[in-house]
């Protein structure tokens, strides 16, 4: 072949492969738009803005497209909001570990005699399981319950001195009267007192008040604590409450003077309760990590409430509208 021919497809072969190079190369740089179409774009935002911003669009470069689709909005106030509550909650719920124990209940009444009324405790509690509960079990079997309820209101009747007078020793005058108009009213409908209209009929109820609760009224202190054979749990004020009680106690005065006597009477009272109460003392000693402290306090606690309470009004009758 001649060289001129040589030539010829030499520089053909340039030709071919710079055209390819700048086609290329414009396709891969973004579309500029010309003058005439950007004047058209911007009429056609003054017309209809909807139809600009999709222009824009189409003629913005891919690299902004993907940048602005890989920005995530900012976080609204709700839910920077919603986390900072969640942080909170988190934190509160940590709190315990920073809390100090609260500290145990204080004991109500003093205890010196701590480990002798711990050993009387025990031997009530043995007396209570082994005798007592067995013999009011048995007395149950043998008389009904309305029996056992009409000797308990014979006696409560019979104890009227003892509520009367220390209701009047308390300036509680409106409850003494109530305590005249029960007695009046139970010794003679009621038969001498084993029935008690007064309190389902007349509504008048027992004001239950003792020579121990008007001590507590004047403002005289518990005292210590003293468990008693037989007894059971007592305060040095109601103790002597209770001896200030048997001078005003009918039994005392009416019964024959042997004393062994009007002590069977007495326990006979007792022991008629004490039929009309089991399972009380069992429900409160299995509730409790140390039965006798539980008494202890139960009792104080018991005779704390009695005297606050000092009168009990008598309950408003519903209206039969």
């Amino acid at each position: 072949m001649k060289p001129l021919s040589w030539m010829v497809l030499l520089v053909a072969f340039i030709a071919v492969g710079c055209a390819h190079n700048s086609t290329s190369t414009l396709s891969m740089e973004p579309t500029v738009p010309s003058v005439q179409e950007q004047q058209a774009t911007s009429a056609t935002a003054d017309k209809n803005p909807s139809q600009s911003k999709e222009l824009t669009a189409e003629h913005s470069p891919p690299e902004v497209e993907e940048v602005q689709e890989q920005k995530s909005p900012p976080a609204s106030k709700e839910e920077t909001e919603d986390l900072s509550d969640e942080d909170l909650d988190f934190e509160e719920d940590l709190d315990f570990l920073e809390e100090e124990p609260e500290e145990a209940e204080a004991v109500l009444i003093a205890d010196p005699l701590e480990p002798v009324n711990r050993a009387i405790f025990h031997f009530n509690d043995r007396l209570y399981f082994w005798f007592l509960k067995p013999a009011a079990r048995g007395y149950n079997w043998v008389f009904p319950e309305d029996f056992r309820v009409a000797v308990r209101n014979f006696f409560v009747n019979l104890l009227f001195p003892v509520r009367f007078v220390n209701s009047i020793l308390q300036g509680n005058f409106r409850g003494a009267g109530i305590e005249l108009s029960r007695f009046t009213v139970n010794s003679t409908l009621g038969f001498f007192g084993f029935f008690d209209p007064s309190s389902r009929g007349l509504n008048l109820p027992m004001q239950d008040e003792d020579v121990g609760q008007t001590l507590g009224v004047w403002r005289l202190g518990h005292g210590f604590f003293i468990n008693l054979p037989v007894l059971g749990p007592h305060s040095t004020r109601s103790l002597v409450g209770w001896v200030g009680d048997s001078f005003l106690d009918p039994i005392t005065w009416y019964v024959h003077p042997l004393i062994w006597r009007r002590l069977a009477v007495t326990s006979y009272r007792k022991f008629n309760n004490v039929s009309l109460t089991l399972g009380d003392y069992e429900a409160l000693k299995e509730a409790a990590i140390d039965p006798y402290v539980a008494i202890r306090n139960a009792y104080i606690q018991y005779r704390n409430a009695l005297v606050k309470k000092r009168f009990v009004p008598p309950k408003p009758q519903p209206s039969n509208e």
